[in-house]
Formats: structure tokens, sequence, C-alpha cells
């Protein structure tokens, strides 16, 4: 699901801002932007959005900035680390013969030059600044998720219902298959000359019989109607439910499936048709459910 938050917290100078957005997952993934003084409370950021959101992508960024003339780092410049750049920047122009030059900007962004010393900056006394934004940042995060969350429960239900229709047309149309079989087996019989044929011949009922044994769909009829229940108890869930309606899709797939297989019938493989496709929208959908 997709969603969006913002957090901030100032304190004693220092100003913690948490910004979080989330995109669709099927399962929960977190990455984490922290500055360098900070990096030390990544898991803590990580497991504690993860109590909160079960699944999606949420990518968290958090700035550390100072206020009323807090420095959150020292910065010095490693001169030795410098003067070692220089000599092998010039060394590499003279083999070169290039003639070129650098500006002192080349060397201040070589890696090692600029250091911190985090000293003025203890990562865990500011943990509960940070948590107190990154609670905030979640809470908004979570109130635009359920927001969308219940269009999409509203979306998933009118889509239950009308495969819950098309599967109660089979349902009523499916003690008339056998009925219909005798009837096309004899009009077939009759078509090859043979009119002396007994309804009621045992060779006849055996085939009807058969026909029926494997054409019988009343346990694919009782799972789904089972399935539907399940999906009426994770509408009225407040848990995260996604994986279980991802779950129960699949099901519904496959007891539908079976039903268009073993049912042989016209009027209800025109209903498994429009049930699959309604199913695959709510497939669709069940994606971005929490």
């Amino acid at each position: 699901m997709t969603g969006y938050g913002r957090g901030e917290n100032v304190r004693s100078g220092c100003k913690i801002t948490v910004e979080i957005g989330s995109v669709n997952r099927k399962s929960g993934e977190v990455s984490v932007g922290l500055p360098r003084e900070l990096d030390s409370l990544e898991s803590q950021v990580r497991d504690e959005a993860l109590r909160r959101v079960a699944r999606g992508r949420l990518n968290i960024r958090i700035h550390l900035q100072s206020a009323d003339g807090f420095k959150p780092v020292n910065v010095r410049v490693n001169h030795k680390l410098a003067q070692t750049y220089h000599q092998e920047f010039t060394r590499l122009a003279t083999a070169l013969k290039s003639g070129g030059t650098f500006s002192l900007d080349t060397i201040l962004r070589s890696p090692g030059v600029l250091e911190t010393n985090s000293e003025d900056t203890d990562a865990e006394k500011l943990w509960p600044q940070v948590k107190s934004a990154l609670k905030k940042a979640l809470d908004g995060l979570v109130e635009m998720r359920e927001k969308e969350g219940a269009h999409l429960r509203k979306d998933l239900q009118s889509r239950v219902k009308v495969i819950q229709k098309c599967v109660s047309k089979v349902s009523k149309l499916a003690p008339g298959v056998p009925k219909r079989f005798r009837e096309n087996l004899m009009n077939r019989l009759r078509s090859l000359g043979i009119e002396s044929i007994d309804p009621n011949d045992e060779r006849v009922l055996k085939e009807i019989v058969i026909f029926t044994d494997r054409t019988d769909i009343s346990e694919e009829l009782t799972r789904l109607k089972s399935h539907f229940q399940q999906f009426d108890e994770c509408a009225k869930s407040k848990a995260p439910v996604g994986r279980k309606l991802d779950f129960l899709c699949q099901e519904m797939f496959r007891e539908i499936n079976t039903i268009g297989s073993k049912a042989q019938d016209a009027e209800i493989s025109k209903e498994v048709v429009m049930a699959k496709t309604e199913l695959e929208k709510f497939r669709e959908q069940v994606q971005n459910v929490e």
C-alpha cells in the first residue's frame, strides 16, 4: 500500500526530521537513510517501522540538523592524506603529460580527506528524539494507508459479490447437467440411426452414472462457500490480512478452475470465465493490501 508520513522533534538545539514513503510489496521491506552520526540506530529504526507496517516497501529518510547554534558533528581535514592525494595527482598528471590541473575541491572530495568527529553527538542519547519523530511519521503513514485500505476493502467486497453470483448460478445449473447429458446422449444415438434404444437401458444408465460422478462439483462449491466466509472475516479484521487474502485468492482460483474442467457444460463454463476474470482483478488488488 502507498502512503507518506513526516515527523519532527526539536530538543536541546537538535532537530530530527523523519520522512517515510511506502510502495506496494508482497513482503515487508525497509530502506533506511541516516546521517553518518546516527548510523548505529539503523536496526532500531527498522524494527520500529516493521512493528507498525507488515507489508510494503518503506523508504525512511532521517535528517539531523542544528538548531539554535547546536553543532552535531565536528569536521576536520586530514592534512597528511590530502598531501598524499596532491602528490599522487601531480605524479599522475606528469606521467600522462596531460598538463591538466586539479582544484582543491577535487582533493577535498577524495575519500577520507574530510573527517567527522562525532564526540558531540551520541546516537543512543538521540534515540528518544529519533523515535518520537519516527512515531509521528509512522502515524501519518498508517493513517494514509488506512484510508486507502478502506477503499480497497469496498473494491474487493464488490468483486467477491460478483464471483459469488457466478458461483450461485453454477450451483443452480449443476443439478441439471446429468439431465442435459442424457438428452444429448440420446440425440447422438438417434443421429446414428439407433432409434429403438431405451432411455432406461442399462448401458445408457451406466454412462450417465459415470458422467455424473466425473462431473460432480459439489465439493468445489462447498470449499468456495468456506473461502467466501473467510474473506468476510478478513474484511472485518483490523490485523494485517494481505497474505491470507493472497492465499484465499489462489484457492478460489483452484476451485473455479476445477469446476470449469469438470462441469462440461456451456452455461457453467460461461459463469466460470466471468468468475475467473473478476478473480484476476481481485488478485491484483490483494497485492496492495497489508
